[in-house]
């Protein structure tokens, strides 16, 4: 990597990723806040903890269906265009959940959300392709992705603060915590339309020589290894489908803990009131966000993906397991190591599909994996919910939820390294 290139991925780092940074943390708060209200709305509508989970994870139904066209479109017609889009829409119907006022209004309105958010992650994705190069990613989407635990970190409090405001203007406190968390996805989107460079040509931030060298670079790493680029190949390759089903084991362990947390918080610790509530919360969100780092920068520095997925992935199979045995301190520490683990792994996953794909296949291949995926974010949440329900308990729910994380663990092994291994031939 020349010098040019490496001052541009330094501004890139300071300038474009703090930006996208901020726009999944409004995403990831938007699609989860739901389970910091479970508890108010709940008895506010008369929803059982099934029902619940059922509406918690709908909305990856609905993302699952237009996740691919929604990518394919984006590639077409720009990042800037379409990602403001995906971000207004987002925003509009997360406030509507304020208004729902029986169980299948909030299904509906739970599936809308999916669908006007579906092409936003692997979007990012995708785009970030367009400006970092290999050997610098998992660093990159880790440094992405703990917007998902900053999420837990800064929304955890600031939702616990707003459920506290019942009966203001005539709402209930869950009422207010999605009208104001939805308006961020609103103002935000109208900035991506009016800023959001398409592309390193067209970044201010850089100068004419770091744009050329840089581009480049991607260039010349492009033409290099076996890759799939046209659409029907995605679709074709058995790595894609493989990395499916790794990456729909991760979430659900991933959206099993995230949509649930507030009410396993409550669980160890019932005598806690909303704002505590939120603060306990945040703990293992920030224990995520230490080990995403660190994970990230040991992958790229050690030009290795293989442990680096597998390794966290087993932590968090571990925590998730003592978890459903324990309680109290111990129950906390134990999901504070399932959370850390099972978010580190993220990073050095998402090396692997850009390591094969290029043009409309990694454009369709990266929304296919992350779509197919996200169908965990309807089987953890519901699994868990059907459990705590029946005399199986929660216990039982984190106990499945740590063996699919713990498949996930020998998957990664397995794939990563035929990724790798294929990617390099």
């Amino acid at each position: 990597m020349t010098g040019l290139t490496s001052a541009a991925l330094g501004r890139v780092r300071s300038r474009l990723i703090p930006f996208l940074f901020v726009l999944y943390l409004v995403a990831y708060l938007d699609r989860v806040n739901v389970s910091f209200a479970a508890s108010e709305m709940s008895a506010d509508l008369g929803i059982s903890l099934a029902a619940y989970g059922l509406g918690a994870g709908i909305f990856f139904i609905g993302y699952f269906i237009f996740e691919v066209p929604s990518n394919l479109i984006l590639r077409r017609v720009g990042a800037r265009v379409w990602i403001a889009r995906i971000m207004l829409t987002w925003g509009l119907v997360s406030a509507l959940t304020a208004f729902v006022t029986t169980e299948w209004q909030f299904y509906l309105v739970r599936f809308l959300l999916g669908v006007a958010e579906a092409g936003f992650f692997p979007g990012i994705v995708l785009y970030l392709t367009f400006w970092v190069p290999r050997s610098e990613r998992a660093r990159t989407m880790a440094l992405f992705l703990t917007a998902t635990a900053v999420a837990g970190v800064i929304g955890a409090p600031l939702s616990g603060a707003l459920l506290t405001l019942d009966g203001v203007a005539g709402l209930q406190g869950w009422q207010w915590l999605f009208i104001v968390e939805a308006i961020p996805a609103i103002v935000l989107g109208v900035i991506v339309w009016r800023r959001l460079p398409d592309g390193p040509h067209e970044a201010r931030f850089l100068t004419s020589e770091q744009r050329d060298d840089l581009a480049a670079t991607l260039k010349r790493e492009s033409a290099e290894g076996a890759a799939e680029e046209s659409l029907g190949a995605a679709f074709r390759s058995g790595r894609v489908w493989v990395l499916s089903l790794l990456y729909l084991a991760i979430v659900v362990g991933f959206y099993g803990i995230s949509l649930w947390l507030p009410l396993l918080v409550k669980r160890e610790f019932p005598g806690l009131g909303l704002i505590g509530l939120g603060f306990v919360t945040a703990i293992p969100y920030a224990c995520a966000v230490i080990a995403m780092v660190a994970v990230g920068r040991s992958s790229d520095r050690r030009h290795e993906r293989t442990w680096h997925l597998a390794l966290p992935l087993a932590a968090g199979a571990l925590g998730l397991l003592v978890a459903a045995f324990t309680g109290s301190v111990v129950g906390m520490i134990a999901i504070c190591v399932a959370t850390a683990g099972i978010y580190a792994a993220l990073g050095p996953f998402w090396t692997l599909p850009p390591a094969f794909l290029r043009g409309a296949a990694a454009a369709a291949g990266i929304a296919w994996i992350n779509s197919i995926g996200n169908l965990g974010g309807f089987l953890g949440p519901y699994t868990l919910g059907r459990l705590a329900d029946s005399s199986a308990g929660v216990g039982a729910g984190l106990a499945a939820l740590a063996a699919v994380t713990f498949i996930a663990t020998l998957l990664g092994l397995a794939v990563s390294r035929a990724v790798q291994r294929s990617a390099r031939a």
